[in-house]
């Protein structure tokens, strides 16, 4: 299974914090041990479908959205489990902009994972989610990082 993890950019170009940056790189970095693992900064929702369009095999996309479902560390660590065991290809994680997906990308989706129902900055979200899915491969191969708590 290959995990692609995208983010729509409210304003391309923008200057990024640099701890933001160095955490994204640091979390990518450890999940690429467990996991082959691709990003890509989006500039709009139109460019996420464009992503999904241009893809040899579909992948499962799941949009995070406070609407969605929470998950626990060990639940996702078994829901990617489930995946791999089922023989997905790939999976999406998608990260919206300001404002959020649409309708229509929230229909497009396989599922909607929530963070919590607090709104979160975009960027803050995806090094949450990146430290998540680190977190569930390493519950998965038994790596102490995650201690049950």
């Amino acid at each position: 299974m290959k995990l692609r993890v995208v983010w729509i950019q409210a304003k391309p170009g923008k200057d990024k914090s640099s701890a933001v940056a160095s955490l994204t790189a640091d979390y990518l970095k450890r999940l690429s041990r467990y996991v082959p693992v691709e990003t890509h900064e989006l500039p709009s929702e139109t460019s996420l479908f464009k992503q999904l369009d241009k893809s040899s095999s579909k992948p499962f996309l799941i949009l995070l959205d406070s609407r969605g479902k929470q998950l626990s560390s060990e639940e996702l660590a078994r829901f990617l489990a489930d995946h791999q065991t089922r023989g997905t290809q790939q999976v999406m994680f998608a990260v919206g902009g300001a404002d959020g997906f649409s309708a229509e990308a929230r229909k497009a989706a396989a599922f909607q994972l929530s963070l919590g129902s607090m709104t979160l900055p975009h960027e803050l979200a995806r090094v949450i989610l990146l430290e998540q899915l680190y977190r569930a491969f390493t519950i998965l191969k038994g790596h102490p990082y995650h201690c049950g708590h």
